[in-house]
C-alpha cells in the first residue's frame, strides 16, 4: 500500500509542507513492514509532526481512512505552535475532512469537496455484540463532532443531521457553513484591515464641519470659473487676429 503522507521544505519559503494523499491508517501495513520500507503510518505522521518548527501548510486530498488515525494526526497538528494552514487541493471527505479541521485557517480549490457523515465499522456476532457496536460508534460519532462543532461553531444537533445526510460541500457551501475560511487563488481583503478602514473614513468624515466646507467649496468653483475666462480670453482675442489674417490673404 503507497503511502499516504510526505513532508518536505518549500524552497521559496522554507516552510514545512505536509501532503496527505489517498487511505489514512494508524499502522504500517505488513508488506511496508517487511520489505523495510519507510514508515508512513499516522504515529509516524505524529512523531514527524511534533518534530517540525514553524508554520506547517498541510495539502489533502483524501477520501478518508481510519477514524482513529485522523484523530492522531488532527492532535498532532493542533499541538503544534506555528501555525498550520489546511489546503485542500482535492477531496477532504470522511477522514480526511477530520484532518482539515486541524487548520488555524483551511483554504479549498475552487473545484474541491468536503464531505462528513457518520462512522462506519463492521461486526459480527449475537446481539449484544450488534449493540456494542451501536454503542461505540455513537461516541465515536461524539468525538468527531468535538472537531467540526469547535471549527463551524454549529451546534452538535445541527451538526449531527449534516452527518445523518452525508453532508457534501463545495468550496462554497463549507465557507457558508464554517468548514472552510476561503477559497485557493483569491485575494481576499483582511476583514479587521477592512473594518479598521471603514471606521476611519467615517472618523474623517464626521470631523468635517459640513458648512464650512459648503463655503470653501463654493469659492473654489468661483474661483476656478474667473480663472477659466482669464485663460480663454488671450483665446479668444488669438482666434480673432488668425481670423482677420486669413480674410487679408483670401484678397491675394
Amino acid at each position: 500500500m503507497r503511502a499516504f503522507w510526505n513532508v518536505a521544505k518549500n524552497e521559496e519559503t522554507g516552510e514545512n509542507e505536509l501532503r496527505i494523499d489517498g487511505p489514512i491508517r494508524m499502522e504500517q501495513g505488513f508488506w511496508d513492514w517487511l520489505f523495510d520500507k519507510p514508515d508512513r503510518s499516522a504515529t509516524a505522521l505524529e512523531k514527524a509532526i511534533k518534530a517540525m518548527k514553524g508554520n506547517i501548510t498541510v495539502w489533502i486530498n483524501s477520501n478518508g481512512g481510519e477514524v482513529f488515525a485522523a484523530s492522531v494526526i488532527y492532535t498532532a497538528l493542533k499541538a503544534h505552535k506555528g501555525k498550520v494552514t489546511v489546503k485542500v487541493d482535492g477531496t477532504a471527505i470522511s477522514a480526511g475532512s477530520v484532518i482539515a479541521m486541524s487548520g488555524d485557517k483551511i483554504l479549498m480549490s475552487p473545484t474541491s469537496v468536503m464531505m462528513i457523515h457518520n462512522p462506519l465499522t463492521y461486526a459480527e456476532g449475537e446481539v449484544k455484540d450488534m449493540q456494542k457496536a451501536i454503542d461505540i460508534l455513537a461516541e465515536v460519532k461524539e468525538s468527531i463532532l468535538n472537531a467540526y462543532t469547535k471549527k463551524t461553531g454549529l451546534s452538535k444537533d445541527i451538526i449531527s443531521a449534516y452527518m445523518d445526510e452525508e453532508k457534501w460541500m463545495s468550496a462554497d457551501t463549507a465557507i457558508e457553513l464554517g468548514f472552510a475560511d476561503g477559497k485557493l487563488f483569491e485575494e481576499t481583503q483582511d476583514d479587521g484591515v477592512m473594518n479598521g478602514i471603514i471606521k476611519g473614513a467615517k472618523l474623517v468624515y464626521n470631523s468635517i464641519d459640513k458648512e464650512e466646507l459648503a463655503i470653501k467649496l463654493k469659492q473654489f468653483l468661483e474661483n476656478e470659473k474667473t480663472n477659466k475666462e482669464a485663460e480663454d480670453q488671450p483665446s479668444k482675442e488669438a482666434d480673432f487676429l488668425m481670423l482677420k489674417l486669413n480674410l487679408e490673404k483670401s484678397r491675394y
